[in-house]
C-alpha cells in the first residue's frame, strides 16, 4: 500500500506515527522466566520503528518504508542540536528498556540482538554525551566536523536520493518532494551545530577546509542550476511515465531555499577556515583526547589504547611486508622497502589503464569479471548461499575528490534495491589491474555486499545495526577468503595486490594513532603511509585526509580483520578434523553484524554444536 504526499509533509509528521508509549514501552515485569519469544521478538521491533522514526532515511534504504509506515519515505533525520537530542533520549530509554529484560530463557540468535543493540545504544550515547560531532547509531562514521570534505547533507543526499529512494509512483515523486523541502532545515541543523563547536574552538585542520570549500561551492553551483537534484526526479520520472510538474517544483525548491542553505553552510566553512591551522589530530581539539578515545572504542568495540594498535600495525606490517618481499623480486623490484618498491610497480605499463573514459570503461569490464568469477566461488566456502544482487556505479562527481576509491554495501531488506559498489573514477590513475581484484572482493563479494544480505535475513533491527569492527573486518576476512578460493593462483601481482591492501590496512592503525595521539604532521603521516604501502602521494594525501575526518574509523578494518583469524584459529584448534570452512564462515555471517564479544560467543556456539 502507498499513501499520498505533498511537499507540507515533515519529519515530525514521521515521528508523530510512534508517538506516545514508544520511548517507554516496556516487557511485563512479573514473569520470572523473562518475556516469551513473540515479545522479545515485538520488543526488538518496537525498538527498531523508534530508530527508523530518527533515521528515516535508513528506512527507504531498507525497503521497509511502506504500509503503515509509508511515512518514512517523506522524511529525513533532525541534524539540528534539538533533534540529535531527541534521538539520544530514545536511545537512553530503550538502553534502560534492553538492560531490564531477563534474556536468560532466550535462545541464542534473540540473546545475541539484544546483546547487539545493548552495546551499540552505549557506545552512541557516550558519543552523544560529547559536545560536538556527528554520532553513528550502529553504523560506521563517526566524525567530529558536522560538515566537511566527506561529512555532510550537501554530500550525502544528492547521492541517497538518486541512488536509494526510488521512484515508482506519484507518491514516490511527492516523497522525493517533500525530502526536497526538508533539506534547508537539514542544512541549517548542521550549519547550527557548525557554529556552536566553531564557538567552542573546533575547527577542521586547514587542508581538510582547502577540500570542503570547492566541493560547497561545486555543489552550491549545480544547485542554482537545478541539477542533480532536479535531474534525478525528472529522469526517473520520464522513465517510469509519471506525470506532474516535476521539474518546476524541484527547481523551486533546489533553486531557492536548498541554494540558500548551501551558502549559509558555505560561509560558515569560509569563516572557519580563516582562523584554522595545520595540526591535523583531535590531540589540537577541545577535548580532542576524549573525543579520540571514544572513536576508537566506537571503531574496533575493544577497550585497545591507541598505542596497543599503533603497536600492532607495526607489527603486522612487518609481517606483511615479509610475504611481499619475494613477489615483488620474481617481479624484477628488488630494491628498497616494499612500499617503495610498489611505487615503482605502480608505473609498470603492464598494471595501468588507459587514461579517460577509454580506462573508465576497462576499470568497470575488469570489476564486472571478477564479480561473475568470485561469484562462482562462494559454494566452496559457504554452506547456504545468498543472491547478492548488485550493481558497480561510478560515484558521483562532486564527491570523488574526497572520496575514497570504492566503497559498498547490500541493498533494501527484500532485495528489491540492488546492493551497490561505488567506485571512485577521477582519474584512472587511482587503479591498477592488480589491485581491483582485492577491491571488488573487499566490496561485493564475500565482503560488504554478501555479508549485508545475511544480515538483512534477521530482524530488522539487525538489519539497521552495524558495527565497523566487523563491517570492516569482515571485508578484509573476505580478501583473504578469495585468496584461499585461489583469485590470485595465476597472477602473483593480483596476490601482491592484495597484501598491499592488508599493509595498506595495518598502516592505517600506525598513522591514524599516529596523527591523532601521537602528534604527527600530516605530511609524516602522509610519507609513513606512501613508504610503508607504496601509495602516490596524491592517494596517500586523500587517505589522511580522511583519517583526519573520521577518528578512528580507519582501524577497524585490521582490528576485525585479526580478531575473525583469531577466531576462525581458535575453532581450527578446538575441533581438529571436525573443523569445516562453511561451516565457520556461515556461523560468523549468519551471527549478524556485532561487536566482536558477540563474535566470539557466535564462534564458541559453533564449536559447540559441532564439537
Amino acid at each position: 500500500m502507498t499513501f499520498p504526499f505533498d511537499n507540507r509533509f515533515t519529519r515530525r509528521q514521521a515521528l508523530g506515527t510512534f508517538a506516545g508509549a514508544a520511548a517507554f514501552l516496556t516487557l511485563p515485569a512479573c514473569r520470572a522466566s523473562g518475556p516469551s519469544a513473540a515479545e522479545a521478538d515485538a520488543t526488538l521491533d518496537d525498538i527498531a520503528w523508534r530508530l527508523l522514526a530518527h533515521e528515516p532515511e535508513r528506512a527507504t534504504t531498507l525497503g521497509v518504508d511502506v504500509g503503515e509506515h509509508a511515512a518514512l519515505r517523506g522524511a529525513l533525520e533532525d541534524l539540528s542540536a534539538a533533534g540529535q537530542q531527541a534521538y539520544a533520549e530514545t536511545l537512553r530509554a530503550d538502553l534502560e528498556l534492553v538492560r531490564a529484560t531477563d534474556t536468560s530463557a532466550m535462545d541464542d540468535a534473540t540473546r545475541n540482538s539484544f546483546a547487539v543493540v545493548e552495546s551499540a545504544y552505549a557506545n552512541a550515547l557516550e558519543g552523544f554525551a560529547l559536545p560536538y560531532g556527528d554520532v553513528a547509531v550502529g553504523s560506521w562514521r563517526n566524525a567530529p566536523y558536522v560538515v566537511i570534505q566527506n561529512v555532510g547533507t550537501y554530500i550525502d543526499l544528492p547521492r541517497y536520493l538518486d541512488s536509494d529512494h526510488p521512484i515508482a509512483s506519484s507518491a514516490d515523486a511527492e516523497a522525493y518532494l517533500a525530502r526536497l523541502n526538508q533539506m534547508p532545515a537539514q542544512l541549517d541543523g548542521e550549519l547550527e551545530r557548525m557554529q556552536a563547536a566553531h564557538g567552542m574552538g573546533v575547527v577542521p585542520p586547514d587542508f581538510l577546509l582547502a577540500k570542503a570549500i570547492p566541493q560547497m561551492e561545486a555543489s552550491l553551483a549545480d544547485a542554482r542550476q537545478g541539477g542533480g537534484l532536479v535531474e534525478s526526479l525528472v529522469r526517473r520520472t520520464g522513465e517510469e511515465g509519471i506525470d506532474g510538474d516535476w521539474q518546476a517544483r524541484a527547481e523551486a525548491i533546489v533553486t531557492g531555499p536548498v541554494a540558500a542553505a548551501l551558502e549559509r553552510q558555505l560561509e560558515e566553512l569560509r569563516k572557519q577556515a580563516a582562523e584554522a591551522g595545520s595540526d591535523a589530530g583531535m590531540w589540537a581539539r577541545p577535548r580532542g583526547d576524549e573525543y579520540y578515545a571514544w572513536a576508537l572504542k566506537a571503531s574496533t568495540t575493544t577497550d585497545l589504547s591507541a598505542d596497543d594498535i599503533h603497536q600492532i600495525g607495526l607489527d603486522q606490517l612487518e609481517e606483511i611486508h615479509g610475504r611481499m618481499d619475494p613477489i615483488l623480486r620474481d617481479l624484477g623490484y628488488n630494491d628498497g622497502t616494499p612500499g617503495q618498491r610498489m611505487v615503482e610497480l605502480s608505473k609498470d605499463p603492464r598494471f595501468q589503464f588507459a587514461e579517460g573514459d577509454e580506462g573508465r570503461a576497462q576499470i568497470m569490464e575488469f570489476i564486472e569479471e571478477r564479480i561473475d568469477w568470485i561469484r562462482a566461488q562462494m559454494p566452496r566456502a559457504f554452506e547456504e548461499t545468498v543472491t547478492a544482487n548488485l550493481e558497480v556505479r561510478r560515484l558521483p562527481l562532486a564527491e570523488e575528490p574526497g572520496a575514497p576509491t570504492a566503497y559498498g554495501g547490500a541493498g533494501s531488506k527484500d532485495g528489491s534495491v540492488p546492493g551497490k559498489m561505488w567506485i571512485n573514477l577521477r582519474t584512472t590513475d587511482l587503479h591498477r589491474k592488480y589491485d581491483i581484484p582485492t577491491l571488488v572482493h573487499h566490496e561485493t563479494i564475500p565482503g560488504h555486499v554478501w555479508e549485508g544480505e545475511y544480515s538483512n535475513q534477521l530482524p530488522l533491527i539487525r538489519s539497521i545495526l552495524a558495527f565497523n569492527a566487523f563491517s570492516e573486518g569482515w571485508a578484509l576476512y573476505a580478501e583473504t577468503l578469495a585468496d584461499e578460493l585461489g583469485a590470485y593462483d595465476e597472477n602473483p601481482a593480483w596476490r601482491l595486490g592484495y597484501l598491499q591492501d592488508q599493509a595498506y590496512r595495518a598502516a592505517r592503525l600506525v598513522v591514524d594513532t599516529g596523527m591523532h595521539a601521537r602528534r604527527w604532521s600530516r605530511t609524516r603521516a602522509s610519507e609513513f603511509f606512501q613508504t610503508m604501502v607504496g601509495k602516490p602521494q596524491g592517494e596517500a594525501d586523500n587517505e589522511i585526509d580522511r583519517y583526519c575526518s573520521w577518528p578512528g574509523q580507519a582501524c577497524g578494518y585490521k582490528i576485525g580483520h585479526t580478531e575473525m583469524l583469531r577466531q576462525r584459529a581458535r575453532a581450527q584448534e578446538a575441533l581438529g578434523d571436525a573443523y569445516d570452512l562453511r561451516a565457520y564462515n556461515q556461523a560468523v555471517v549468519r551471527g549478524g553484524n556485532a561487536p566482536l564479544d558477540v563474535l566470539a560467543n557466535n564462534v564458541s556456539a559453533y564449536i559447540e554444536s559441532a564439537g
